[in-house]
């Protein structure tokens, strides 16, 4: 626990949200985030397509089954669960699913940053589980709203195929996917190429983005007074819900510690990236106070600081024998 809360990445994000709650004149220009969030989203892609290049199909088909149920009945779930006790409405209710139903880059991220400082070994084809995950789940989550939309709001909706081509066009999907499939055709040769700049610069970029999102998530603090006690509580006990069963499905899917601890991360984690982009599009009726506070401001420092090191002691204690 002591270790990831001391590591360089969790410190930078804790230091912005101080300097955020402080009022410190810090703030990282537009151009340098996305440039920070471009380079994380490539490097992953990149080193995760030569990884997939040389794993088995065997090794591959369980865990990504896995993951394709996990993003299908997390936004399920948290739909019914918005809509019958948060007693939220169609368009927020469907948000919170397409947000929780997605996954996180950032923290996968610091889940690969965390192993790689314990030594805990891992598949290295987990971030094409991140790729399968991203997208389904936003489109089912806009689905939803469309399911139990009026008759009289459904004229004015913007095409669910057009929703998902943005999301395939966008920067998150894009790079991610795109990279993927260059680092696997690419191989280990084309990863031995421009392996000095993906691989170990990756932290020190990961620190960087982590103190922009401390920043960011410092000045969403004060939000939390919208959500309510029922959202807090849904942002921390809902993803160890999610990551028990991300867990579980790891293991029966023949994943290490590591792996099934990954698979579990991304089971918690939630979309700030790619799925507020979307809802903003698609349910512009939808409060952003409520996803956003919830996904960025609640469960993803939870995730980062709490969640990376508790997901792998359950790990570990479901699966070592």
């Amino acid at each position: 626990m002591f270790t990831s809360i001391l590591s360089p990445m969790v410190l930078a994000f804790l230091l912005g949200i101080i300097a955020s709650r402080i009022k410190s004149d810090l703030k990282f220009p537009d151009s340098l985030y996305q440039s920070l969030t471009i380079y994380l989203l490539v490097a992953i892609g990149m080193k995760g397509g030569y990884k997939l290049s040389i794993a088995s199909f065997s090794e591959v088909a369980f865990p990504a089954m896995g993951a394709i149920s996990l993003c299908c009945t997390i936004p399920l779930w948290t739909y019914f669960l918005m809509r019958r006790v948060g007693k939220f409405d169609v368009p927020n209710a469907a948000a919170l699913a397409a947000h929780y139903g997605s996954v996180s880059a950032v923290t996968f991220s610091a889940a690969l940053a965390f192993h790689e400082t314990l030594k805990i070994s891992f598949e290295g084809f987990m971030p094409s589980m991140l790729a399968i995950m991203e997208i389904p789940a936003i489109l089912i989550g806009i689905s939803l709203a469309r399911i139990n939309a009026t008759s009289g709001e459904s004229s004015q909706q913007v095409p669910l195929k057009e929703i998902a081509r943005e999301l395939v066009a966008g920067k998150s999907g894009l790079l991610l996917l795109g990279f993927l499939i260059i680092g696997f055709l690419a191989g280990k040769t084309g990863w031995e190429q421009v392996s000095p700049l993906f691989d170990v610069p990756f932290k020190g970029v990961l620190t960087l983005f982590l103190l922009e999102a401390g920043l960011v998530a410092g000045r969403k603090l004060s939000d939390l007074r919208q959500g309510g006690l029922f959202l807090i509580g849904f942002g921390i006990i809902f993803p160890i819900i999610h990551a028990v069963i991300g867990i579980s499905l790891g293991h029966l899917a023949g994943l290490s510690i590591g792996g099934a601890t990954i698979l579990g991360t991304l089971a918690a984690s939630a979309s700030y990236i790619a799925a507020p982009a979307a809802c903003r599009v698609a349910l512009p009726e939808a409060n952003p106070s409520y996803y956003l506070t919830a996904a960025l401001t609640i469960t993803f420092p939870f995730n980062i600081i709490i969640g990376l090191p508790l997901y792998h002691e359950i790990a570990t204690l479901l699966i070592q024998p």
